[in-house]
């Protein structure tokens, strides 16, 4: 085989005259009957390969029976294209290679889709055959940028002094919020292995072991049901730091996304980024990961709304519930039947029984009401709104009556589409803030009891610590998560480092001390010996690749991904195995034991 001297995207006007060797696959190809033209593609881009009957009459006839995607090694000499055949839009687009040897290293099939024409077919389609997919110029460019940002991350926390160490991928099942991964043991009959949800408690574990700084980019697994923007398979940047308080690990790791920005996208981020408490972002945005891009913050007007005529208010905040809203500006491009439709069924969607609205109009230099609710606020109520909302002429406001929880979740999404209709924000910006504060629980009313809000070894602030056993509703958490545009790209907390206080915490979550044995035993039995105040984080990798890439996809930044349900359209991953395997593992699966019932049946009637 030619012996490639350098890649598809690297020749240069500075190379003219240069006797080089190329290979890769033919990205296009145009027979001019007298001249060949071969557009060849690998990884670092395309070069246009020339063949001249004149010169090199054997190439050139070899070059006549490629086609698309086939494999070929090429040698030649560079030299400018000529005047006005130049391609701007191709680095290499000011060169050709004039061939005077070609070598096909590879045939093949007529491909299922054009590789320039990709993203028209179908996902599953693009999915079934990813060796095909994966060769487009976007998907490898999203890979790159998925591993210069892991080597971004390994030299950070290398200077920082951070090891990188491995932790188990068959571990024991320990239940974190999700389904686990079940994995069963040949050598113990009965017993499972678990594929861990995240490093949690081996993190805490290296810690408690003297390790002081560790990190690890660390594929995790969650049986967890569809969702567009999750996968059951993922990859985190996962961190832990002895000796540390809240600040310490926010300031290493907003200082860690500054530098991938810069790396990645030359952005410079402001440091230190802005910090938002938990009852803010719920009381602004109703959100807990607001996208600040935007103003168009929600406003509390129940204590006008009571006073007003209107049934559905008063009933509602009669009901203990609130009435909230928004002020979208310029909103006067929804029409009446946009309001009542489109926008009503979607904040149905999040559970919200109806959305009201109101026009304002400057009318003989007045801003009054116009259409919707106008009728049931006096002028001085309505004065009162519009001062709280800020409204101006041919601004739209909409509202929401319900239960605070309902209100928030059909309001927040609310706000994000109109913002991006009305293009409140420059979608190639960025807007990061960490939010803090959060409570340490949340009431589950189905189960009647307490459940974390991020995970049970969450510590709570020092000076709530009395509060475990008289308000635990009141307690706030050491816990924080950053924000970008509306996306959680990481979550962590100061973690619970003295046995009392966790077992409090298990006792509060209705885990018994039976419990918390089977299921956390070691840990236990670890931190009784010994734990450091320790803290850290885990970033989620895919997100990240998402954000910097701008795709909403997460299988486009994911080599291998699996589809919504949960499958690997290329591999036909899960799929049935061999009895034999199964009775190995001491498995009977339901189709076997029909099986089995039915020889039962026939054997009976025989």
């Amino acid at each position: 085989m030619l012996k490639r001297t350098h890649n598809c995207g690297q020749l240069r006007l500075e190379d003219a005259c240069k006797r080089v060797m190329l290979a890769g696959w033919v990205n296009s190809y145009r027979d001019h009957g007298n001249l060949v033209f071969i557009d060849l593609r690998d990884r670092e881009g395309l070069t246009q390969l020339v063949f001249n009957p004149d010169t090199q009459p054997e190439a050139h006839k070899l070059a006549r029976s490629v086609r698309c995607e086939w494999v070929i090694a090429a040698q030649g000499t560079v030299r400018p294209r000529s005047a006005g055949m130049e391609n701007p839009k191709l680095p290499t687009g000011q060169i050709e290679v004039l061939v005077y040897q070609l070598e096909i290293l590879n045939i093949a099939k007529t491909p299922p889709f054009e590789i320039d024409s990709a993203d028209k077919v179908g996902e599953e389609l693009r999915l079934t055959n990813r060796f095909i997919d994966l060769r487009r110029p976007q998907m490898q460019r999203k890979l790159q940028i998925r591993h210069r940002v892991s080597q971004v991350v390994r030299h950070y926390f290398d200077q920082l002094g951070f090891w990188e160490i491995e932790t188990p991928m068959l571990a024991k099942s320990t239940p974190e919020g999700a389904r686990d991964f079940l994995v069963p043991s040949r050598l113990l009959k009965n017993c499972f292995y678990a594929l861990p949800q995240s490093p949690q408690l081996f993190k805490q574990i290296l810690m408690v072991s003297g390790i002081d700084k560790y990190f690890q980019i660390v594929r995790c697994f969650r049986d967890e049901d569809p969702r567009a923007d999750r996968q059951a398979e993922f990859t985190q940047i996962d961190v832990e730091m002895s000796f540390v308080d809240s600040d310490d690990v926010i300031r290493v790791h907003e200082n860690l996304v500054a530098k991938i920005w810069k790396e990645i996208l030359n952005v410079d981020v402001t440091i230190p980024m802005q910090r938002m408490t938990y009852q803010e972002a719920m009381a602004d945005y109703g959100i807990d990961r607001p996208d600040l891009r935007f103003g168009m913050k929600l406003h509390d007007i129940s204590d006008i709304a009571k006073q007003s005529t209107f049934k559905v208010f008063t009933s509602a905040i009669e009901d203990g519930g609130i009435v909230k809203g928004l002020c979208a500006p310029a909103g006067e491009k929804y029409s009446r039947s946009d309001i009542e439709k489109t926008l009503t069924e979607f904040v149905a969607d999040y559970g919200a029984r109806g959305l009201s609205w109101v026009r304002l109009k400057n009318e003989g230099g007045n801003l009054t009401f116009i259409g919707g609710l106008g009728k049931y606020f006096n002028p001085e109520q309505q004065r009162q709104i519009i001062q709280q909302f800020g409204a101006k002429d041919g601004d739209l406001i909409l509202l929401v009556a319900d239960k605070e929880q309902i209100v928030n979740k059909a309001l927040a999404p609310l706000r994000c589409k109109l913002g991006r209709e009305l293009k409140l924000y420059d979608e190639d910006s960025f807007q990061f803030v960490w939010v803090v504060g959060f409570p340490l629980f949340e009431w589950n009313e189905q189960e009647k009891r307490y459940d974390s809000l991020h995970h049970p070894f969450t510590a709570p602030e020092p000076s709530d610590l009395d509060k475990l056993d008289t308000d635990p509703a009141g307690i706030c958490s050491q816990a924080y998560d950053i924000v970008v545009n509306g996306s959680e790209i990481g979550g962590g907390s100061i973690r619970i480092h003295n046995p009392k206080v966790q077992a409090k915490v298990f006792k509060l979550l209705n885990i018994s001390q039976e419990q918390a044995e089977r299921q956390f035993g070691f840990f236990l039995r670890a931190l009784e010996y010994g734990a450091p105040p320790h803290g850290g984080i885990a970033f989620g990798l895919d997100r990240l690749i998402m954000l910097l890439t701008g795709t909403d996809n997460i299988r486009d930044v994911i080599a291998f991904p699996k589809t919504q349900s949960g499958q690997c359209l290329l591999t036909d991953a899960p799929s049935e195995v061999d009895q034999k395997q199964l009775d190995e593992l001491n498995l009977r699966t339901q189709k076997h034991l029909r099986a089995i019932e039915q020889e039962k049946r026939l054997s009976t009637q025989e």
